[in-house]
C-alpha cells in the first residue's frame, strides 16, 4: 500500500529576555543548579506572578513577521500535571486565547519549489525545570534554573508530508526568530527545540491517522532521523495488521530508534482553566503598529534584495540569508571588496562554508573575518594572486598565519603577469611537447580543449602555480595556432 505521511511541529522557542516570564530571576545559561530560581519560580506560598512585558512584545513581533492575527485580548491558563521538575504542580501557559493566531510561512523544497505551511497559533508559556539522571546513581537530581523561563510555543498545521519538509520548515522558523532577535537559536542549550506529531494514512484518504508525538528534539538532523524512523515503525505496524497507539515517544539518537514514554494526553487531561493570578493581556492597535515599525529586514526580503542589488542567483541568495550572521558577513565582505558580490558569495558559500562545517564551527567563530576574506578577494581581482593560489592563502589565514597581504608577501605567492616571463614558459613547454603540438594541429577546433588543458597544466607546473592563467591561455593559443 502507498502511504502518505502527515507531520505537524510544535516548536519551543526560548525568548531572549534577561529575566523570566513571571519573575525577576535571571535566565543566563550555565549557572550552578538551582541558583536562578526565586520564590515565584518555586511556587512558594504567598507569591504572585508578574508578566514580563518584553516577552509579550517579542511574541507580537513574531506574529507580525508571519502575517498572523494578533488578538486584542489573550489570557493565561494553568496546565495541570505533576512532575518533579514542575514545583507548582501546574504550568502557566495559554490555551483558549493565545497571543498569536493563524499565520503562515513559505518554505523552499529540495527541487526549488516553494510550499506554504500554516501556523495554527503561537502562545506564551513558562518552561519547566530539568531532571538530571547522570551522576545520581538510582536517584534523580532536579535543577530548577529553567523553571519560569519564557517560551513561545509555535504550533504548525499538519501541512508537511516528509521529514525533509519538516526540517525545511523548522530551519525557516529558526531563521525568522533569530532575525527578529527574539531567540538566540542555540539548539545545544535548548533555546530552540521541537516536538514532532507524526501519522500516516493511505494515499488519497482525507481522514488523519492516529498520531504519535516525538518529544524534545534539539537538532535538525535528529528531527529528520526521528521522523523517518517513526514513519517506518508505523508503516510496519499497519502493514502487519496492527494498530497505532496514540502516545508520546522519545527519540534515541544513539540507537536511532523511537521508544514509548507515556500515553498521549488530551487537552482535557490537563484540566486547563484561566489563571486567577494573571490579568488578561490587552493589546491595542497602537502597540501593534509600534512593534511593526521596529521589524527588521526578514529573510525573504533580504534574499530578494540580494538578488536585485547584487545580481546573485536564487540559490546563492537563499544560502546567504538563511542565517542572519552569514548575511551580515557577506555584506561586510562586499564593502571591503568594493562591490565584488559574486566572488564574495562564491568564497563564503564554498571554501568558508566547507571549513566551518569541517570543524563544526558557526560563522561567528570563523578565524577568517569579513575584512580578511574581502582583502584576499581584492588580491584576486587585481591579479596579485590567482584563484588557485587564493586557496593556499585562505588556508593560511584560517590557520592563523595573518592577513592575505602578509601571507602573499611572506610566502612569495604573487602571480606572474609579466608577458615576457609567461611567453618564455609557453615557448619552453611547446618546444618540449612536439607530439602534443602535432596532435593539436590535427584535432578539430571543437575538440582541442583537452589538449589545451594539458599544455596549461604543464605551464602552471613549471611556474609553480604563479603564472596568470588568463594570460597563459591567451599566449598559448596564439602560439599554437600560428
Amino acid at each position: 500500500m502507498d502511504w502518505e505521511t502527515v507531520i505537524g511541529l510544535e516548536i519551543h522557542t526560548q525568548l531572549a529576555t534577561k529575566s523570566k516570564i513571571f519573575s525577576g530571576a535571571a535566565t543566563t545559561y550555565g549557572a550552578e543548579p538551582n541558583t536562578q530560581a526565586c520564590e515565584v519560580d518555586l511556587g512558594l506560598p504567598g507569591v504572585l506572578p508578574v508578566l514580563n512585558e518584553q516577552a509579550v512584545l517579542m511574541a507580537i513581533k513574531f506574529g507580525l513577521a508571519i502575517g498572523a492575527e494578533i488578538p486584542k485580548r489573550s489570557i493565561f491558563s494553568r496546565k495541570n500535571y505533576f512532575y518533579p521538575d514542575l514545583p507548582k504542580g501546574y504550568q502557566i501557559s495559554q490555551f483558549e486565547l493565545p497571543i498569536v493566531n493563524s499565520g503562515h510561512i513559505e518554505i523552499q523544497l529540495a527541487d526549488g519549489t516553494t510550499k506554504e505551511v500554516g501556523i495554527t497559533r503561537a502562545h506564551l508559556e513558562e518552561d519547566a525545570g530539568k531532571s538530571m539522571h547522570e551522576g545520581f546513581g538510582d536517584q534523580t537530581g532536579i535543577d530548577l534554573n529553567r523553571a519560569g523561563t519564557p517560551l513561545l510555543e509555535i504550533v504548525s498545521e499538519p501541512d508537511m508530508r516528509s521529514a525533509k519538509e519538516a526540517v525545511a520548515y523548522m530551519k525557516k522558523v529558526h531563521s525568522i526568530v533569530c532575525y527578529l532577535e527574539i531567540c538566540d537559536g542555540n539548539m545545544q542549550e535548548g533555546s530552540f527545540r521541537c516536538d514532532a506529531n507524526v501519522s500516516i494514512r493511505p494515499k488519497g484518504e482525507e481522514a488523519f491517522g492516529t498520531r504519535t508525538e516525538l518529544k524534545n528534539i534539539n537538532s535538525f538532523r535528529y528531527v529528520e532521523q526521528a521522523i523517518n524512523i517513526e514513519i517506518e515503525r508505523q508503516v510496519d505496524i499497519l502493514e502487519d495488521g496492527g494498530k497505532i497507539e496514540q502516545e508520546t515517544r522519545l527519540y534515541d539518537p544513539n540507537r536511532n530508534e523511537t521508544r514509548s514514554m507515556r500515553s498521549k494526553e488530551e487537552a482535557n487531561d490537563y484540566r486547563y482553566f484561566p489563571d486567577p493570578d494573571l490579568l488578561p493581556i490587552q493589546i491595542d492597535v497602537e502597540l501593534i503598529e509600534k512593534v511593526r515599525n521596529q521589524l527588521p529586514e526578514l529573510p525573504n526580503a533580504k534574499k530578494q534584495r540580494f538578488i536585485d542589488e547584487f545580481n546573485l542567483s536564487d540559490y546563492d541568495s537563499g544560502v546567504l540569508t538563511a542565517q542572519k550572521e552569514i548575511a551580515d558577513y557577506f555584506e561586510d565582505c562586499v564593502v571591503i571588496t568594493e562591490g565584488e558580490a559574486k566572488l564574495s558569495a562564491n568564497w563564503i558559500n564554498g571554501e568558508l562554508s566547507a571549513s566551518l562545517n569541517k570543524e563544526n564551527k558557526d560563522i561567528t567563530e570563523s578565524p577568517v573575518t569579513p575584512k580578511m576574506l574581502g582583502s584576499m578577494i581584492k588580491l584576486i581581482n587585481d591579479d596579485t594572486i590567482s584563484g588557485k593560489i587564493a586557496k593556499q592563502v585562505f588556508e593560511a589565514m584560517w590557520n592563523g598565519e595573518g592577513s592575505a597581504d602578509s601571507i602573499v608577501e611572506r610566502k612569495n605567492l604573487k602571480q606572474v603577469t609579466d608577458r615576457g616571463v609567461i611567453e618564455k614558459l609557453v615557448d619552453d613547454v611547446i618546444a618540449n611537447n612536439p607530439i602534443q603540438v602535432t596532435q593539436y594541429k590535427a584535432t578539430p577546433e571543437e575538440k582541442k580543449e583537452k589538449l589545451i588543458g594539458y599544455f596549461v597544466g604543464q605551464i602552471m607546473k613549471k611556474s609553480q602555480g604563479k603564472a596568470n592563467p588568463k594570460k597563459v591561455n591567451e599566449l598559448l593559443i596564439e602560439k599554437l595556432d600560428t
